[in-house]
């Protein structure tokens, strides 16, 4: 079995009988908070398509708002676990590989999944991608006694699942 640990996220890029992947590790897992983008398309800060016709314009522009997106929640593509690629052709993917491989270390490539789709909810739109993230757990918060952090998040007992993950929902 091939691992990785980097702080808070350990990355398996080979369980033991099974293949090697290309470009990605099939299991990632971490202790904190649980971060989830929605799925991201080829849009400017004003709503305007950007590259149409262009899969490499397209997947550079989707990997900003998905950088902005995580930066919003405090993350990086360091703290990334997961992307989801939804491509209208397959042959697309060498572009958003290399859009990846701009912003994300060969060292810290998340588990990820690639589906071919008739369409996606404008013509124009070449793919979209979503992105799942756990950060570290905050250090020097205040108590962990369930009170809730300047986040929003609630922490100590009974404030995550049981995997590890603190979420933002009151017990």
């Amino acid at each position: 079995m091939t691992t990785s640990q980097d702080n808070h996220l350990t990355r398996v890029a080979a369980p033991e009988g099974v293949a090697p992947g290309t470009g990605y590790n099939h299991v990632v897992w971490g202790t904190g908070r649980f971060v989830a983008v929605s799925g991201q398309c080829a849009f400017d800060e004003k709503g305007e398509l950007v590259g149409e016709g262009d899969a490499a314009a397209q997947a550079r522009q989707v990997f900003e708002n998905l950088r902005l997106c995580l930066a919003a929640a405090g993350a990086t593509f360091d703290d990334v676990v997961k992307l989801t690629y939804f491509v209208t052709d397959v042959a697309h993917l060498p572009a958003v590989r290399e859009a990846r491989d701009e912003v994300i270390a060969p060292d810290r490539l998340p588990a990820s999944s690639a589906v071919q789709v008739a369409a996606l909810f404008r013509p124009e739109l070449l793919m979209e991608i979503e992105a799942f993230a756990v950060l570290p757990e905050r250090t020097g918060t205040g108590s962990h006694s369930g009170a809730e952090t300047e986040t929003g998040f609630r922490t100590g007992s009974g404030a995550g699942f049981g995997t590890g993950f603190k979420t933002g929902f009151a017990s």
